[in-house]
């Protein structure tokens, strides 16, 4: 019976490079993070203020997510519900929630850390934004537009709450299904993104007043001599 070959230095050692070879190679997969240069490259440029009612469109969506027409067309051919935000300046970006809940992953804090870092740029301060949220045509579509919903509420929400961007600068929608990012592919995850809209000019705070100087206290008349 033959004994199995004794491995010589040699092959040890061009086992060992490869090893190592395969543990500095970068993952397959590696993406550059997006920068917060890029966010405000991409958000600091609203020509006009849309006429936009986010009340009243959150109203219209979970109308229309409650339809149950027979003539009801599939997602892939329903009409965008609030076409006036594709003109929008806008940053899409891919948040990660806990599944099926409005629940922030932590991984996910660093991306919307970068958001506002981007929000607070001196060039960016003019602006007020809108947190549009989407799902996936999965599911029942009513649930979806009240998950996005949330989801919107919560993006909100951290970036005033954990990142102290005011209140009055941003706004929260979720459109569920009813404007898929993209719909040749309804289920696609792409339609899960999260984004950022340029929505408003804030209006200019009002120059406080100088303080003037306080007028001096008249001079007492000299005490007359006896």
């Amino acid at each position: 019976m033959m004994r199995p070959a004794t491995p010589t230095l040699r092959d040890i050692g061009l086992l060992a490079g490869m090893a190592l070879l395969a543990a500095s190679a970068p993952p397959a997969r590696a993406e550059s993070a997006v920068t917060r240069e890029d966010i405000v490259n991409q958000l600091n440029h609203l020509d006009a203020a849309p006429d936009l009612d986010v009340a009243a469109l959150r109203q219209q969506v979970l109308q229309r997510s409650q339809s149950r027409s027979k003539n009801e067309p599939p997602p892939s051919r329903r009409p965008p519900i609030a076409p006036v935000l594709a003109k929008l300046p806008t940053f899409n970006v891919d948040i990660q929630f806990d599944t099926d809940t409005p629940i922030v992953r932590p991984d996910s804090y660093q991306t919307l850390g970068r958001i506002a870092d981007a929000l607070v740029q001196s060039t960016m301060l003019p602006y007020g934004f809108l947190v549009v949220g989407h799902v996936e045509a999965n599911g029942r579509r009513e649930n979806n537009a009240l998950l996005s919903q949330r989801r919107a509420d919560a993006i909100r929400d951290v970036l005033v709450n954990t990142f102290k961007i005011s209140t009055k600068r941003l706004q929260s929608v979720g459109l569920g299904e009813e404007q898929l990012l993209d719909a040749a592919r309804p289920t696609a995850p792409v339609n899960q993104q999260i984004q950022i809209m340029t929505v408003a000019k804030m209006a200019e705070r009002p120059e406080q007043p100088s303080t003037a100087p306080s007028s001096p206290s008249p001079s007492k008349k000299p005490a007359k001599k006896r």
